[in-house]
């Protein structure tokens, strides 16, 4: 681990550390207290500047000026994107919410009743009420709740961001996919001309008597085999254009197109990379909210077993005309508090206090496994890349080398060398067939391992 990521155990150490810090006012509830609170502006700051780069800023390594901008267009036209843009907003109508506990409501009625009858006079009547209810937060519970609403805000702020982050990797990934499908489906058009045209050269010398007829069946084989896997081929680079039409949300149009050639991966991954870039991860940001929230959460549930202090307020007017009902000098005011207690619920109030706070010890338990597994998933990415850099190169030299055999192969029987047979030409064919869709799917995996690294490190190699 050591190799992959510098000053990582003191990096696991303090963050872990972070994690378990206690609030002194509550003892149980734990939080981190780097939650930002405040977070005007935060829906356009969630697809602008850093977090931009964040999202997309990594598509620079692969230098495919056609990917980026098909990325660009799945963040601007993805309807789950979309779906997600506006969740964010009704979540930060929350925040309004939680705030505005803290405040008075001020409640105001009006009336009119008339009154006739054949035995009582006519008679009218006209009211007008205004009353006010404000909780004075003495112990900070109504505080506590309001800053657990802001932390679900800030948590929703981060899920839109690694939204956007695993959409944007996903339609990488897309991409790569229909330009791999692409290859194939170009290989398999290759491969069918070619056994085809060594099944015209079977038959003839067949004719000739110089071929067996298991030759022929040999040859009509490779033939047949050729043309399924032709079918197939264009039936995977269809669903992968469809596939891409979702995300770009262009479906059923059918008018995406593909390059023939990958993207290509110039750069290395740096050796020892900070362990402080996974900080940046949007799930593990939006797990650092929802874990202030439940702390916020399980301090306001024990303060709700303490005296409820209420003020209220009023003022009303009663006239047989209306221009008296609205006359200030003839309202009666009224002013009064009170201090409430539950006695006895049955313990339903402390039974609240402590579920959440063991939907908090939950909480912490939550984010920690999601710290490790964010290290485990990076790890696994960059020795993955490794590997598979590896097995391209072996790869590359049996492409090589089965191509150079079908070429031998040929010369032999056009030169008549005792002992070539065209069985032997007939499988070199088969195999470099094989070994080239081989080449095109380990060219599509390291990509699709390196796109996987960038959505587990949570952006490129430097943005903080």
């Amino acid at each position: 681990m050591s190799s992959i990521f510098s000053k990582l155990p003191a990096t696991l150490v303090v963050g872990l550390a972070t994690t378990l810090v206690s609030c002194e006012a509550l003892k149980g509830p734990q939080a981190i207290g780097s939650v930002k609170l405040d977070l005007p502006g935060a829906f356009s700051k969630a697809e602008s500047g850093q977090n931009a780069k964040i999202s997309t800023g990594w598509l620079a390594e692969f230098k495919d000026s056609r990917m980026t901008k098909v990325v660009r267009d799945a963040l601007t036209h993805n309807q789950g994107l979309k779906a997600a843009a506006f969740r964010l907003k009704a979540a930060r109508e929350g925040t309004i919410i939680g705030r505005a506990a803290r405040l008075p409501s001020i409640n105001a009625a009006t009336s009119y009743r008339e009154t006739n009858g054949r035995n009582i006079s006519a008679s009218e009547n006209y009211s007008i009420s205004l009353n006010a209810v404000w909780e004075p937060d003495l112990w900070g519970r109504l505080r506590n709740l309001d800053y657990a609403s802001r932390a679900d805000f800030a948590a929703s702020v981060a899920d839109f961001r690694g939204a956007r982050l695993s959409l944007a990797a996903n339609t990488a990934q897309a991409w790569c996919n229909l330009v791999t499908s692409e290859q194939q489906l170009a290989l398999a058009k290759t491969n069918v001309a070619s056994f085809s045209q060594a099944l015209i050269v079977v038959e003839r010398r067949y004719k000739a008597n110089t071929l067996r007829s298991v030759d022929v069946q040999f040859a009509r084989n490779n033939v047949a085999n050729s043309k399924r896997s032709l079918s197939v081929r264009q039936l995977d680079r269809d669903n992968a254009a469809r596939n891409l039409e979702v995300l770009l949300g262009r479906y059923p149009a059918a008018s995406i197109q593909s390059p023939t050639e990958l993207p290509f991966l110039s750069e290395s991954i740096p050796v020892g990379l900070p362990s402080n870039l996974l900080e940046r991860r949007p799930d593990l940001e939006a797990a650092r909210a929802r874990l202030f929230a439940s702390a916020q959460e399980a301090e306001a549930a024990r303060k709700n077993l303490l005296p409820n202090l209420r003020l209220t307020g009023g003022a009303s007017n009663s006239s047989n005309t209306l221009r008296r009902a609205f006359d200030p000098n003839f309202l009666v005011y009224t002013v009064a508090s009170s201090l409430a207690q539950t006695v006895y619920q049955g313990g339903a109030l402390s039974a609240r206090a402590r579920a959440v706070l063991n939907r908090n010890r939950a909480a912490i338990e939550d984010y920690t496994q999601l710290a490790l597994l964010a290290f485990r998933e990076v790890e696994s990415a960059i020795e993955t890349d490794r590997s598979l850099a590896e097995q391209e190169r072996y790869l590359r030299q049996e492409v090589k080398q089965s191509q150079l055999a079908v070429k031998r192969a040929l010369s032999d029987i056009s030169l008549g060398i005792d002992g070539a047979s065209f069985l032997e030409y007939l499988e070199a064919q088969r195999r470099a067939e094989a070994a080239g869709i081989s080449l095109i799917r380990l060219k599509n995996q390291r990509l699709q391992n390196r796109i996987d690294l960038h959505l587990a490190l949570g952006g490129d190699y430097s943005t903080k």
